[in-house]
């Protein structure tokens, strides 16, 4: 009986070693994991219009190196001499970079702009493997690319990493569900109350922003990626965990007065004025002119957006059906050109109806929210251009019959 509770003990004792050893293991096995920690950073939209979209980073925290660094994809040189030149053609570069945590989040604590983070729950192994690719990305000959607001920007690189490291054990969570949503519908919604900033958005962006997106091109907005990764699942288990770094400020969800409307108003009550009141005679030749040059002049930004510039975004503009580039120069032409005035204002109007019905059609939808009364002002200065040159034709007739019955006159006397 005694050698038999000795047995008994010692297997106890040997139980609760082995249960010891497993558990110090575990806890070596979890202290060397977290000893490297990475999240992904998800940043509020801001009150600037560059700000606009939010902003997505990578965060890496080594306890053993004591080091907290943020890997940026939305850095660029703004003392390269050729900035703007660069910017205007879409050859702009951006680089990947690394910065101190504190300093990365100092200006969005200070504008108040909510910072979320995304904690990846991954082996050391797999931490390690996105360090490197992000190491990697960091040497001078892969640092720079070709930034591309729609296709490649600081969210797009952040989505990439997942995929090209974890292969097809990562799945992103849904964004879309069932709708389905154009680049143009969500980029509107964002500036739903910056409305000249939206008109100019709308205007310069061609066709390519109404198609519709995918599950993965959606994830070019922070916000979107942000949410795929809330559902995201890795070998079956959930891929992140989500607190808050610093809390946003309530931002306003009401609309505001939609400026561009109510200035394009105003504009075409003063055109048509000048239609009904005779006195106002010059006032209506004036700002027929001046609607002709400023949509000239648009249309000439617009082709040279679509032909000549490496932005995608702006490619097949069919703006430039009503924003005619020629219309800069119609109210330069003398009235010698009067059947080809006329025959232009004639083929205006038609080009009006065609970016009509190629709005309906889904092709490119146009802001007609905002520009309906500048369309106006514009069907107006083609029906005034007609009306003139018509005009000039029947007193010319009327000269020339003139001239005849004097001339009669004078030989019958």
């Amino acid at each position: 009986m005694v050698n038999l509770l000795q047995r008994g003990l010692l297997f106890s004792l040997m139980c609760i070693s082995l249960c010891a050893h497993a558990q110090l293991q575990s806890e070596e096995m979890n202290a060397a994991n977290d000893r490297l920690r990475i999240s992904i950073l998800t940043c509020a939209v801001g009150d600037e219009l560059y700000a606009s979209f939010g902003h997505t980073a990578v965060r890496v925290v080594d306890s053993t190196a004591g080091t907290d660094v943020v890997y940026n994809y939305g850095t660029f040189d703004f003392n390269d001499p050729d900035f703007y030149t660069k910017f205007t053609l879409g050859k702009l570069l951006y680089f990947l970079d690394k910065e101190n945590f504190r300093d990365f989040i100092q200006s969005y604590s200070y504008e108040s702009r909510g910072v979320t983070e995304q904690v990846l729950q991954l082996t050391l192994s797999e931490k390690e493997q996105i360090l490197r690719f992000l190491e990697k990305n960091l040497l001078p000959e892969n640092r720079a690319y070709r930034y591309d607001f729609l296709f490649d920007n600081c969210a797009t690189r952040v989505r990439d990493i997942f995929p090209n490291v974890l292969g097809a054990a990562f799945s992103f969570g849904p964004v879309l569900g069932n709708t389905t949503v154009s680049y143009r519908r969500v980029i509107d919604q964002y500036l739903e109350n910056k409305h000249w900033e939206r008109l100019g958005i709308d205007l310069i962006l061609g066709s390519p922003v109404d198609k519709q997106m995918t599950a993965r091109t959606a994830l070019f907005l922070p916000d979107y990626l942000f949410k795929s990764l809330q559902g995201a699942t890795y070998k079956g288990e959930p891929f992140a965990i989500t607190q808050t770094i610093v809390p946003g400020k309530t931002r306003e969800t009401g609309t505001t007065v939609n400026m561009p409307f109510i200035v394009f108003s105003v504009f075409f009550l003063l055109l048509g004025s000048g239609f009904l009141l005779p006195r106002l005679k010059r006032l209506r030749n004036l700002l027929c002119s001046l609607v002709l040059i400023m949509t000239g002049l648009l249309g000439l930004q617009l082709l040279f957006m679509w032909l000549a510039t490496d932005h995608q975004s702006c490619k097949n503009n069919w703006n430039v059906l009503w924003a005619i580039p020629f219309n800069i120069a119609l109210p330069f032409f003398t009235k010698q050109q009067s059947r080809f005035l006329r025959r232009y204002a004639i083929l205006g109007i038609l080009l009006l109806i065609a970016a009509v019905i190629v709005h309906c059609c889904g092709i490119q939808k146009m802001p007609f929210s905002e520009i309906t009364p500048l369309l106006l002002c514009l069907l107006l200065a083609y029906s005034n251009l007609y009306i003139k040159q018509k005009q000039f034709r029947i007193r010319k007739r009327r000269q020339v019959s003139s001239s005849s019955n004097a001339e009669k006159t004078k030989r019958s006397a």
